[in-house]
């Protein structure tokens, strides 16, 4: 098992756990309500887990252009 985060913005793939340095239970997943686990967690058939987050240059942007939060995707 292996814990994929990839950035909701612009998809680039943020960076990957491998399950043997860490267990999901210790990121905090079991604190996150079943809205936010459907959105923000997919398990994978072979066991793996991809999550949804924000990479640093997205964050960056949202930082300076707030109003982008209301926006589905504000990648062109």
């Amino acid at each position: 098992m292996a814990i994929h985060y990839r950035c909701r913005h612009c998809k680039t793939h943020v960076g990957t756990i491998d399950h043997h340095s860490v267990n999901a239970s210790s990121l905090g997943f079991e604190a996150l309500n079943a809205e936010e686990r459907q959105e923000l967690l997919s398990y994978k058939e072979n066991g793996d887990i991809d999550v949804t987050t924000t990479c640093e240059d997205c964050q960056d942007t949202l930082e300076r252009y707030p109003e982008f939060h209301t926006l589905k995707s504000f990648i062109q």
